[in-house]
């Protein structure tokens, strides 16, 4: 007879192990389920060239198309002092303090929305030692003291299984990229109003000069005035007319003076210096107007600080709108701990001492009253909100940057016109005063000639300056020089259209 072997009967299956893997594979299964809509960048009607441009190749030089790309676009006007002062404020200004601080604190709350995604572990352990009482025969109560340890190990995950901790890292890296954009805005800024305070100041600076060159020729004018009523040749009336031109003259230096103190006292502000422990000498006023590249509009959205804070706010509400679908979906929870307890410190870890347990949630809301929706619903008009303000924030950037041209073309042709009138009133003021030193004209006339010529050579240094206060606007409507890597972006959210 043939001899069988025993038939082996099949394992049977480890039922809660099946169940923790049948879990595992449905979470992973699931995490790529999407809840939050897909970022889209609002179409924007943006014009294919500048409207006013054609006015400013009238007054623009040309310029490498890499002028403002170094970042460092205040050094275009060829000032060494301006320069100091420009590496100072991004240094010590507080405003561009503030931002940084608030970037920092956006790039650590990303890293805390991505540690959400992954489990947490904790270890406890506590040791005791205590005294048992018992009696003995003679009714004595004898005392025994004992040792006890405790550990406990556990490890819990919610899966991102409705991607709502996705949703919140992306979120969280858009709120970053927005900050990031606001420091950059607050230098620009900052930079921006220091390079306008520094020419104002150096404008002071030349009209006090223009004003003490008057008041010489003034002064000498009210000697000679004086000198012919002391002969009888000139009537008292010229002598106080004299004297009323070189007092206001001088009046006029004083008040110039206040203002040149009070730019002073704002460009010690701005580099983070007490007005008091700041000066800054008079100096040669560099008058250069750089020619600003402006490249088409589109370069806009690519350049400008303040857009790309807006674009990514946009980011940050479209993930909002997913965080607060995901509350229609259940919450899951994963959760494994072991504990041990023993007399001794090395028999913790022994098997016979130790229990372990995996386990499994699952939270669901019944019934909220239309809480969720409602909160969906504001996350939608968040987001609309947010796209009307980007929207809005490209059409003042459009309109900024047309402004300045046109500021710029018409300051140009200003100039030349200015420049002509005051070289005309300069020889109005000399013959006059020479033809009343030959008693052809009366002082009157001398006076008139004189205020008109004052007020001419006060305007065109004016012009100037303001040509250099509408370059340094153009320069910040273009975005100035700011770069910023947006590589680092993760999600639908870094498809964008943001500065690269």
């Amino acid at each position: 007879m043939n001899a069988r072997l025993p038939s082996v009967p099949s394992p049977r299956p480890n039922r809660p192990l099946l169940f923790r893997l049948s879990v595992l594979a449905l979470a992973a299964t699931l995490a790529g389920c999407a809840i939050g809509p897909a970022y889209n960048v609002p179409e924007l009607a943006a014009p294919g060239g500048w409207k006013e441009q054609k006015a400013a190749d009238g007054w623009l030089p040309a310029a490498p198309a890499d002028a403002l790309d170094r970042g460092e676009w205040w050094k275009l006007f060829g000032d060494p002092v301006l320069d100091d002062l420009a590496a100072r404020v991004q240094v010590s200004n507080q405003n561009v303090a503030a931002a940084v601080a608030n970037y920092t604190q956006a790039q650590a709350l990303v890293r805390g929305s991505q540690a959400a995604l992954f489990p947490s572990v904790s270890l406890s352990g506590s040791g005791r030692r205590g005294a048992a009482s018992a009696s003995n025969a003679s009714g004595t109560r004898d005392v025994n003291p004992a040792n006890s340890f405790s550990g406990a190990l556990s490890v819990d995950w919610s899966p991102d299984v409705w991607g709502r901790l996705r949703e919140s890292v992306n979120s969280a890296q858009a709120d970053a990229q927005a900050s990031e954009a606001d420091l950059a805005s607050a230098r620009l800024s900052a930079v921006g109003d220091l390079a306008t305070h520094y020419f104002s100041l150096r404008e002071a600076d030349a009209e006090i000069g223009l004003l003490d060159e008057t008041i010489v020729g003034y002064q000498r004018a009210f000697d000679i005035t004086s000198n012919r009523h002391a002969a009888g040749i000139a009537a008292q009336t010229d002598v106080l007319q004299a004297q009323t031109q070189l007092v206001n003259a001088k009046a006029d230096r004083v008040g110039m003076q206040r203002t040149r103190d009070t730019l002073e006292h704002a460009i010690a502000t701005l580099t983070g210096v007490a007005p008091a422990d700041f000066s800054l000498p008079a100096a040669k006023w560099t008058r250069t107007v750089p020619g600003v590249p402006t490249g088409v509009p589109s370069t806009l959205l690519q350049r400008r600080p303040d857009i790309a804070a807006a674009g990514r706010a946009m980011a940050s509400a479209n993930s909002q709108i997913g965080i607060a679908r995901s509350a229609y979906f259940p919450n899951l929870g994963l959760s494994a701990s072991t504990t041990g307890a023993a007399s001794r410190v090395k028999d913790l870890f022994n098997a016979s001492n130790t229990l372990w347990s995996v386990g499994f949630s699952v939270a669901q809301v019944v019934f909220d009253a239309g809480a969720i929706g409602a909160g969906v619903e504001a996350a939608k008009a968040g987001h609309a909100s947010s796209v009307a303000r980007y929207r809005q924030t490209v059409l003042a950037a459009f309109q900024s940057v047309e402004d300045q041209l046109t500021t710029g073309a018409t300051l140009a042709q200003q100039e030349g016109l200015r420049r002509e009138a005051s070289a005309a009133a300069d020889k109005t003021e000399q013959q006059l005063l020479n033809r009343y030193r030959a008693a052809q004209v009366s002082y009157t006339d001398v006076v008139t000639a004189q205020a008109a010529a004052l007020n001419a050579r006060r305007t065109l240094v004016q012009l100037q300056v303001n040509r250099q206060i509408s370059a340094i606007a153009l320069i910040q409507a273009m975005g100035g020089g700011w770069q910023a890597d947006w590589g680092n972006s993760n999600g639908t959210a870094a498809t964008a259209q943001q500065p690269q």
